[in-house]
């Protein structure tokens, strides 16, 4: 065969030739820089020839770099092609997140086209669920969980600070959250003790009626609200998602720390999260700083 250089070496060289910077090159490539520039330099000494002028602000193509650079991106162009054409598009890991129903449709929906207005590139599939263990952790990529942070067997990491808050349809007509322990009152299953919480924070004595409805979400507890069945306490984060987005929905009173809080979870000994679970991680945590600053 005839002489061929490390295709490592000339991937990295392509790249660097049209970016005219090593650093550049490097975060395309998902390499250091000083891995770059011992390519460049490898495929240099291989060659014997220089195919970059070093100066002190910029990075310039020798006549010889010029050239070379040109046959190497139009070759590597041709083998991207053909590899297209005969086996088609490589294809893409599709980022599973899975979190409490909830979580899902008040939170995690109304923040992703942002997340994917960012990386178009990584499909998302988002699993919602109630229970936490209605599905077996190797079939999702991220999970967030609201809690205590105290779950076994997992490693947990807090992402929020969340807070409770009364609502009721929008244009009810209640002046104050004085007046909502008049009712009628709706409760969230395994939250029974959120309204009390709310009525002894604000020295407001609790009703002596029973709910008027039970229900096992927030999802269905704002439906009843919006219907005009009643009034729920309900995470302040999910109530301003939902009235964002137009809902007719209104906040009835100030908000009171919830005890719980939003969770990373990962298995303890699981693998490494993939790059695009990574990715997601990180951008989710910008926007929760993002959000506690405004």
């Amino acid at each position: 065969m005839d002489r061929l250089p490390n295709p490592t070496w000339l991937r990295s060289f392509e790249s660097a030739a049209r970016h005219l910077n090593f650093t550049t090159t490097a975060r395309e490539l998902g390499l250091t820089q000083t891995a770059v520039s011992l390519h460049i330099r490898s495929l240099e000494a291989e060659l014997g020839q220089k195919l970059f002028t070093r100066n002190a602000r910029r990075l310039e193509l020798t006549e010889l770099g010029q050239s070379y650079s040109l046959t190497v991106r139009r070759s590597l162009a041709d083998i991207a092609l053909s590899t297209n054409s005969l086996f088609g598009p490589a294809s893409r890991q599709t980022l599973t997140i899975r979190a409490a129903i909830s979580t899902a449709t008040y939170w995690i929906a109304a923040e992703l086209p942002d997340f994917s207005l960012q990386h178009p590139e990584i499909p998302v599939r988002l699993v919602s669920h109630i229970w936490n263990d209605s599905i077996a952790p190797g079939d999702v990529d991220v999970e967030i969980r609201l809690g205590y942070g105290d779950w076994p067997g997992v490693i947990s990491e807090k992402l929020t600070e969340e807070k409770l808050v009364p609502v009721s349809r929008a244009g009810g007509g209640l002046p104050t959250c004085n007046n909502l322990q008049k009712g009628p009152l709706i409760h969230i299953l395994g939250y029974e003790d959120n309204w009390a919480r709310y009525f002894q924070a604000n020295n407001i004595a609790p009703p002596d009626q029973a709910p008027q409805h039970s229900v096992d979400t927030s999802v269905a507890a704002l439906q009843l609200v919006m219907a005009g069945a009643g009034y729920a306490t309900i995470l302040e984060r999910f109530a301003r998602n939902v009235i964002r987005q137009g809902a007719p929905l209104e906040i009835k009173g100030p908000a009171i720390p919830f005890a719980q809080s939003h969770y990373l979870i990962s298995t303890q000994g699981a693998a490494q999260p993939t790059a695009a679970a990574g990715l997601f991680c990180a951008w989710l945590r910008d926007r929760i700083a993002l959000d506690a600053a405004v």
